[in-house]
């Protein structure tokens, strides 16, 4: 198999990843922070030593500040909704992913207030153009750090330092970029961060993490035990517990802390090189082949890991299947959770085809991927 959808989730993860879930399973099976008792105390270990490898990749000062979630989804769902009130104003880009899009249509539907401002396929979020949608109301600034469609990567530091200005809330969605482009939030002037752990930052699916700035106060949106402050039907105000309820996924964790060791040590700048080159390989290949669009950012800019495509005269899905069954390479074809964003590229009434390569992609499997879609595209 050549694995080229790594942009819906990694593979395959760090020996590093497998090994540390394996191990937490047989050897730290207790109920963090609920019980005294070694393998409870092993597990609150393990969850310890995850939150502040991930504060370490992020520029976090303070580790309790991240919240495990489910995934990014679930993260920014907690972000918009627990800080949002009605009346607030919202400004979001034009090429957000449903995790985005959708929370934010639910929320218009009860009396939110929100701006879509353009993105472009090439450059992402202009600062501009939101800018000039801050109203005297506006409490939120929402965008995705890289497109999952068209690889665009938005300015966050200006728009961080613009919103920073106008005492305007900040949420990154780092689904693209976590683990391959580098983050501080303090530097870019991020106020919540949602990260999913098993896209580039190579953890376990049902892992992720929402920051929270201290700056900021977030509403629950779920309640329930979380080992402290027992006594009181409140939820416990306090980072990380106010938004932690229940059992976690320790394991998940475990294994998510493992692989932001591993990016750590390999270095997130490297890993992005290494997917940089891939890429411009990639797009370079097809942009060549007879019969096929690229879209996204012109050779030479900087684009996440995502390289989407037309052939023409195959529907994408039939072309992710010849690729799947004639060819053995993994792909994904169709709106990419993003309608949005294929209005932007024009592609909503027929969707795609994306190639998204990872840390562990070879330029071989690059030029046998550009090999086969030559091939295809010849049958036209």
């Amino acid at each position: 198999m050549i694995y080229l959808d790594n942009a819906a989730t990694s593979w395959p993860k760090p020996e590093s990843v497998y090994d540390a879930v394996a191990k937490v399973m047989r050897e730290s099976g207790g109920n963090p922070g609920r019980s005294g008792h070694r393998l409870a105390l092993n597990a609150a270990r393990e969850i310890r030593g995850a939150r502040d490898a991930l504060a370490s990749l992020f520029g976090i000062v303070d580790p309790d500040r991240i919240a495990f979630t489910l995934n990014a989804t679930w993260a920014i769902n907690i972000a918009l909704k627990g800080c949002l009130k009605p009346g607030d104003h919202v400004i979001c880009g034009s090429m957000e992913h449903n995790a985005v899009a959708r929370p934010l249509h639910t929320l218009e539907r009860r009396g939110f207030l929100v701006s879509r401002v353009p993105s472009s396929p090439s450059t992402g979020l202009d600062p501009d153009a939101v800018r000039a949608a801050i109203r005297p109301d506006t409490r939120l600034v929402v965008t995705c750090h890289a497109s999952n469609v068209s690889g665009a990567i938005s300015p966050i530091s200006e728009i961080g330092a613009l919103c920073r200005g106008r005492g305007i809330v900040f949420l990154v969605d780092a689904a693209q970029s976590a683990g391959s482009i580098p983050i501080d939030v303090e530097a870019m002037c991020i106020d919540m961060l949602a990260f999913p752990g098993h896209k580039g930052l190579l953890g376990p699916q049902g892992t992720g993490g929402l920051y929270v700035s201290p700056s900021v106060a977030l509403s629950t949106v779920i309640e329930g035990g979380t080992g402290s402050e027992s006594r009181s039907l409140e939820q416990p105000d306090r980072m990380p517990d106010r938004f932690e309820s229940g059992t976690p996924n320790t394991p998940g964790i475990a294994g998510l802390g493992a692989a932001a060791r591993f990016v750590l040590e390999r270095g997130v700048e490297a890993i992005g090189q290494v997917e940089a080159g891939l890429c411009a390989r990639l797009a370079d290949g097809l942009s060549r082949v007879p019969g096929v669009t690229v879209y996204g950012p012109s050779p030479g800019s900087p684009r996440a890991s995502v390289v989407t495509i037309s052939i023409a005269g195959i529907d994408p899905a039939d072309a992710a299947a010849i690729l799947d069954d004639s060819f053995g390479i993994a792909s994904r074809a169709g709106l990419h959770c993003a309608p949005d964003a294929h209005e932007s590229l024009g592609t909503l009434e027929t969707g795609a085809l994306r190639l998204s390569p990872g840390a562990f992609t070879s330029d071989e499997e690059i030029d046998a991927c550009v090999n086969a879609i030559r091939a295809m595209a010849a049958q036209t």
